[in-house]
């Protein structure tokens, strides 16, 4: 009697567990027969759907399917009648109030009882993180894709009358002018025409590329990198009068592509002299140092700075401003941004109003 009484009282205690659990669970929990309607369904359902028992019991489970999910829902219903078991099987339901439910489903068969147990969980949520982030991609895409192109017709176009100006430099008889100076100013202006030609040429080769993996890298020395991007603004820099310190010692070589990093100086520096605080000259400082066994070059400026806790989600966004300078476009840290992570390497950055920016780029090695 007494080992009777034991078995009765675990029983119970087991069939009171397994009711507990089934109605607390978090989860859709249910059990549907081989006519397509629901047997017993937990508490989590009905909250989910905004039916009442009674609906959902009374009701074939297509019903509350959604239409578009019907025919696939249908198929895969058909597969565990056949003794299938069916995994994580997802499927839009529709709600009392018109709403849309993601579910993702696990059912098991038990063909001698001619019923199904299965189980969803509530995926709504990473559906819309799915597709927020594939409607990210889809846009960035695009403006890359644009960008690309115009990138490519500019410096398409651009070739010809830049070709045109050097054949005028060519024709130049330059014995029959006396002047010292004048003649400096003609070899400062020929020498960056050909640096513009050989920039252009640069990005035509790079943007006609099939693969970002395919963009030419190699040791590049950046001390010379910089002296000709240094040449190329000479006459910004002194007019501005910026101030440039340069330190290399940590390192001189980088691996990268040529253009993107001639790129990189350019824009960093042009941004600079654009936003500096005003009336004062520009103060940049270069160099380069090992963080953890990683290259780093560490641009940073006495500028207007940003206001990081506004701007930094956007700072290197396609078209994004921050200052009212007549000239920015909004497209300058985008290219920086994009020359490095395609490169597998990151840039970050660090700054506030009045006080300069600090961008930290890191190389992939």
């Amino acid at each position: 009697m007494a080992i009777t009484d034991t078995t009765y009282i675990i029983n119970s205690t087991d069939t009171y567990n397994l009711e507990l659990f089934f109605n607390l669970s978090p989860d859709l929990l249910c059990i549907a027969g081989y006519d397509g309607y629901f047997k017993k369904i937990n508490p989590t359902v009905s909250k989910t759907l905004g039916y009442t028992n009674e609906e959902l019991f009374s009701s074939p489970i297509d019903s509350f399917v959604h239409p578009e999910d019907r025919d696939i829902t249908s198929k895969k219903r058909e597969r565990i009648i056949d003794d299938n078991a069916l995994l994580n099987f997802e499927n839009r339901y529709i709600t009392k109030n018109g709403e849309i439910v993601w579910l993702s489903w696990t059912s098991m068969p038990i063909k001698s009882e001619r019923v199904v147990f299965a189980i969803a969980k509530v995926i709504t949520h990473k559906k819309k993180l799915d597709e927020d982030r594939n409607a990210l991609l889809t846009n960035l895409t695009k403006i890359n894709n644009e960008l690309k192109q115009l990138t490519y017709s500019t410096s398409h176009d651009l070739r010809l009358p830049v070709s045109n100006l050097l054949s005028v430099f060519n024709l130049l008889d330059t014995s029959k002018i006396q002047d010292a100076e004048t003649l400096e100013f003609i070899d400062m202006l020929k020498t960056s025409t050909e640096n513009l030609r050989d920039t252009l040429n640069s990005y035509v080769d790079v943007l006609s590329q099939k693969n970002v993996l395919n963009v030419e890298t190699q040791m590049l020395d950046l001390g010379k990198c910089l002296d000709v991007v240094r040449y190329s603004l000479g006459s910004l820099i002194q007019n501005s009068r910026a101030i440039i310190s340069v330190d290399f010692s940590e390192f001189t070589e980088v691996k990268f592509n040529k253009a993107y990093l001639e790129s990189i100086f350019l824009n960093l520096i042009t941004n600079s002299i654009k936003y500096a605080m005003p009336h004062h000259f520009p103060v940049i400082s270069i160099y380069t140092k090992y963080e953890k066994g990683v290259k780093q070059l560490i641009f940073a400026d006495e500028g207007q700075g940003f206001d990081m806790d506004k701007v930094k989600d956007r700072i290197f966004g396609f078209n994004q401003k921050f200052h009212t300078h007549i000239d920015s476009k909004g497209i300058g840290l985008y290219l920086v941004h994009n020359h490095i992570i395609s490169l597998g390497g990151h840039i970050s950055v660090e700054s506030k109003v009045n006080e300069g920016a600090r961008f930290i780029i890191s190389f992939k090695e």
